[in-house]
């Protein structure tokens, strides 16, 4: 299985960046799906993450909430993180991450990662 962000960049505080997570699996199995950053010497933080189930049951970090908004596209086994009001403290390497409970993020929540991305670097500007 491999995950593959892309989307990254360098925009001004108040911008926007889509990015994607697209996810290459020969098995087709569905899995949840998250976010996840981590800036120079902090500590790695969930942003995001949605279920594949029927529902897509999503959740958010307070500190991204009504401004990032994250998404799947099942045809093309993608899921997206819209980053909307960006902020300088956004800035991080981005990283997706899956977990084979399809139904629930929690487990991915919690740090529990099956697989993971390389991730993909976000600079926000003041």
């Amino acid at each position: 299985v491999q995950l593959v962000e892309s989307g990254g960049g360098l925009v001004q505080a108040g911008g926007s960046l889509r990015l994607s997570c697209a996810i290459r699996d020969r098995t087709f199995k569905t899995y949840s799906v998250g976010w996840f950053r981590q800036a120079p010497g902090k500590e790695r933080e969930f942003v995001a993450g949605i279920s594949w189930s029927d529902r897509g049951n999503t959740y958010y970090a307070d500190s991204v909430k009504g401004r990032f908004t994250i998404s799947r596209d099942n045809a093309k086994n993608t899921v997206y993180l819209q980053m909307n009001s960006l902020k300088p403290t956004d800035t991080a390497v981005y990283y997706c991450a899956a977990h084979r409970d399809y139904t629930d993020v929690r487990p991915l929540k919690a740090g529990l990662e099956d697989y993971r991305g390389q991730g993909t670097q976000v600079t926000i500007s003041s």
